[in-house]
């Protein structure tokens, strides 16, 4: 009730709660601090590849925690955008010959404007309708991956080039590459947090609490949830561009319905409506699953326990119960 009245609060008028720096709270700067700093040396004792599909699949999180975490809207077909930036960002990066940041633009801008198509659709039903529609538009978007002939099929693209950063810094060596994908994470990151903390923000958490009330004050809710969607849809595009270029490939795998499931899984576990849950989330899967590979399938059932035991016993995520512990927002 006192988020509902803070919210309905700012709607009206009122100042809403002071924060810190660019709408940071002091707990969540510290944090960023740390973030940052984590950044900054982990390619030195860890493996870069490695961090790079980490922080790929941590952005992906992140633009999807944006629509389930800040508006309530549950989507079970974002791997589409994310499958489908990274064919457009391989394509052009191999066969249009555009840079890899004009690659990863193309890529999201892509993913946005198919989130234009499947928003408009979807925003029409709520709670399971809206998933619903949210996955079979996604299905379609996979079948046609399957037939068309710029995706190789079963095959996908590969041997996509990393090219050079604007014609100028080479991107074959590992350290190059890792820190275009820590830039491009950290500027999504970013601007998640700016949209989050902006007006805009304040009435998307309005809708997420009680929609009608925000539209018995006058906002077109529709309008809102569907420019939601095209942010995290367009965000998710540029997660899946930028790790098509990290490991020169592009495969049905990232636009199948499983990966929408895995990033459903990483933003519960790591705090859905949180800033930094889902990067937390995305750590722990992506970890799990490289230390775990030679289990084989056993990965599957090791998630799925994970998974049934932070729905029972941490209903927050990792850092949702950190910070009600710790009485901060995370």
């Amino acid at each position: 009730m006192a988020d509902t009245a803070i919210t309905a609060g700012t709607l009206q008028g009122e100042p809403a709660a002071a924060a810190g720096f660019w709408g940071f709270s002091r707990a969540q700067l510290a944090a960023l601090l740390v973030m940052i700093v984590f950044l900054a040396v982990a390619p030195f004792f860890l493996y870069p590849v490695f961090l790079m599909k980490l922080l790929c699949f941590a952005l992906f999180a992140c633009a999807f925690n944006l629509l389930i975490g800040y508006v309530g809207l549950l989507s079970f077909g974002h791997a589409a955008y994310f499958g489908m930036g990274g064919y457009l960002a391989g394509h052009a990066a191999k066969v249009w010959g555009l840079s890899p940041e004009l690659a990863i633009i193309t890529g999201g801008l892509v993913a946005a404007a198919l989130g234009v198509v499947a928003g408009w659709i979807a925003i029409r039903r709520q709670g399971i309708y809206f998933a619903m529609i949210t996955l079979a538009l996604a299905q379609m978007i996979y079948f046609f991956c399957v037939q068309a002939p710029f995706t190789g099929g079963e095959d996908g693209i590969q041997a996509i080039p990393r090219g050079s950063l604007f014609g100028l810094i080479p991107l074959d060596r590992d350290m190059s590459m890792y820190w275009l994908v820590a830039g491009v994470f950290l500027a999504g990151f970013l601007m998640i947090q700016r949209v989050v903390h902006s007006p805009f923000g304040q009435v998307m958490k309005a809708i997420r609490e009680n929609e009608p009330r925000a539209t018995s004050l006058g906002y077109r809710t529709d309008d809102y949830k569907l420019v939601t969607f095209i942010l995290s849809a367009g965000l998710s595009g540029v997660a899946g561009a930028t790790k098509s270029l990290v490991f020169g490939i592009a495969t049905l795998t990232d636009v199948h319905w499983s990966m929408s499931g895995e990033v459903v899984l990483m933003t519960l576990v790591g705090g859905l409506g949180t800033l930094f849950g889902p990067v937390v989330g995305a750590a722990v899967v992506v970890t799990m699953q490289n230390y775990l590979a030679e289990m084989g399938a056993w990965v599957t059932v090791i998630q799925g326990g994970i998974f049934v035991v932070v729905v029972l016993a941490f209903r927050r995520g990792i850092l949702g119960e950190i910070a009600n512990l710790l009485r901060v927002k995370l």
